[in-house]
């Protein structure tokens, strides 16, 4: 591990190496080891700002900003029987939608089964008159 990984996982994940990703654990081991003076004022920069960061707190909004929020939050308006007509009506229109292209589909595929029919029944009957006709020369 060099020292640029071990200060880049260093601020990524905190001073405390046990939250780093596993396979780094022990390859910063060795590096601990190997460079105490260096991992530790790099573990303690990082710890530094895992402290200030554990330390913040959010500010408290008071009931004041609270009355201001919910005023200006838009009413909600309320729908009696006309509130779920138009979602039903849309779903009835869709329904009748997908009823209308199956029965085009189906009607669709009836005229080209009878038309190849036709096709294949006019072509076998040419072929056989020309087989007949060469038969009988």
């Amino acid at each position: 591990m060099t020292r640029e990984r071990f200060e880049s996982l260093a601020e990524a994940y905190g001073g405390d190496v046990s939250r780093w990703p596993a396979p780094a654990r022990e390859a910063a081991a060795l590096m601990m080891a190997s460079e105490p003076g260096f991992t530790q004022a790099a573990l303690a920069r990082a710890g530094a700002l895992d402290a200030a960061l554990d330390a913040w707190r959010p500010a408290h909004a008071g009931q004041a900003l609270l009355a201001r929020i919910l005023a200006a939050a838009p009413r909600a308006r309320r729908r009696g029987w006309i509130g779920w007509l138009s979602p039903a009506a849309l779903g009835a229109g869709l329904a009748a939608a997908c009823v209308a292209g199956v029965m085009v589909g189906v009607e669709l595929s009836q005229h080209t089964s009878a038309a190849r029919e036709v096709a294949v029944t006019n072509t076998l009957t040419a072929v056989s008159s020309s087989l007949d006709l060469e038969e009988g020369a």
